[in-house]
């Protein structure tokens, strides 16, 4: 079933729409789970790559980091490339960036591979947003961000429990390979039936201020700090 040619998108049919749904709640669950799920793993990553516990905490750090830096890029890009043809392109880069984290022989290439899967997470969130309240009528805005909340939290509470279930049974390098035929279907639904919308105005892009942002961010990019902030706290 497809839409009538030069249809709104909040008219869609309604099968068309519950695929674009599925297709959104499954990458943003895909990138939540990541945020999660290597953090039962890491004393069996580390032991793998003889890495110190100060530099194991990178695994962690290098995810959130690159994908902090990257965000204010999402809008500039979603404006020049389409949202469909953007968030493509980010879920095939997770999904190949998972495959590298789970092939990984040493901290240094997991620490790069996991950077850039957080690069490539970053438009996943907010762009599976905007294809949601796109494709809804107006009063219906209020369901779907309802369904999307519910997805996006469902990804880092169930990453611990299918962290520790894999890195027992099957290994750490598992916690990646999960990602691959979620992120294969999750491409498949993007190319089929998010429908192509490119931005009718192109802002200007701040350079300077993403640079600034990104040397601050990068700066304070330090995982023994973060360990102590949270052990402080528990005390």
């Amino acid at each position: 079933m497809t839409a009538r040619a030069g249809a709104p998108e909040s008219v869609r049919p309604l099968l068309n729409r519950g695929a674009i749904t599925t297709t959104v709640i499954c990458a943003c669950v895909m990138q939540g789970l990541d945020t999660t799920i290597v953090n039962v793993a890491l004393p069996h990553i580390r032991g793998s790559t003889s890495a110190s516990q100060d530099q194991i905490s990178w695994v962690l750090t290098s995810y959130i980091v690159s994908a902090a830096i990257a965000t204010p890029l999402v809008g500039s890009l979603a404006d020049r490339l389409g949202i469909k043809y953007l968030m493509l392109g980010s879920v095939i880069g997770f999904t190949l960036a998972s495959a590298l984290c789970g092939a990984a022989t040493n901290l240094s290439q997991l620490v790069l591979y996991r950077g850039l899967q957080g690069v490539c997470s970053a438009g996943l969130v907010p762009l599976g947003q905007t294809t949601l309240y796109r494709v809804y009528p107006r009063e219906r805005h209020g369901f779907a961000m309802a369904i999307f909340a519910t997805g996006a939290m469902m990804g880092p509470i169930a990453g611990p429990i299918l962290g520790g279930w894999l890195t027992q049974d099957l290994g750490w390098r598992w916690c990646f390979y999960i990602n691959l035929p979620v992120g294969a279907l999750c491409a498949l639904g993007v190319f089929v039936f998010i429908p192509y919308n490119r931005g009718a105005e192109r802002g200007s892009f701040d350079m300077f201020g993403f640079v600034m942002l990104s040397i601050a961010v990068g700066a304070n990019a330090d995982p023994v700090r973060y360990r102590s902030l949270r052990m402080s706290r528990v005390k």
